[in-house]
């Protein structure tokens, strides 16, 4: 997590105001009313902030201690800093938000992790997740990445016992990278 720790103001001031409605809008409306959210590496805390003005409850954490700095000014309330990998939760959030955080997950280490996150889900618990689209694992940008398809992507989230409930291709808002396409998931843990 140096990258982030290294970086972290000018990270989170080129996604704090970045508007993914079109992906999150498709994740709220499967939620039920006063859902609780498990953000699941939230950066800025971008999406944090927008779940609980929508009125839901967030747990949110991250993996470098100083986006958890910024993230909780940003949103008002204490971000958790821990990594994916550590998580210890039981049949607790409603839904889970990974947008753009498990991307660094190492493949070997993907299957456990999303072990523990359906653990951590109650049952008919949604869960939207976004990798970057393609078929590259390892360093790049000073950051790991694990780039998923969509087809990759839905044969492993069905591996661990989750149905799909629908796959898509998403451009980056931001203009600086509006080449790059993101690969979206969302599912549901019966």
């Amino acid at each position: 997590m140096n990258f982030y720790d290294e970086n972290a103001q000018e990270f989170f001031n080129g996604t704090v105001n970045a508007d993914i409605s079109h992906n999150y809008e498709k994740f709220v409306e499967l939620l039920p009313e006063n859902a609780y959210i498990l953000d699941v590496g939230c950066g800025s805390g971008r999406e944090t902030k927008v779940f609980m003005d929508l009125g839901f409850d967030v747990f949110a954490f991250d993996g470098s201690v100083e986006m958890c700095k910024l993230a909780s000014k940003h949103t008002g309330i204490d971000v958790k800093h821990m990594l994916v990998q550590d998580i210890d939760f039981e049949d607790e959030f409603d839904g889970i938000w990974a947008y753009a955080s498990l991307l660094h997950v190492p493949s070997d280490e993907m299957e456990s992790v999303l072990l523990k996150l359906k653990k951590a889900l109650k049952s008919n618990g949604i869960f939207c997740a976004s990798f970057k689209h393609g078929e590259f694992e390892g360093q790049r940008e000073g950051r790991y990445y694990t780039d998923l398809t969509e087809e990759v992507a839905a044969e492993l989230f069905e591996k661990v016992g989750f149905k799909v409930l629908k796959t898509w291709l998403s451009d980056d808002v931001r203009k600086e990278r509006s080449d790059l396409k993101w690969t979206n998931i969302i599912v549901k843990k019966e």
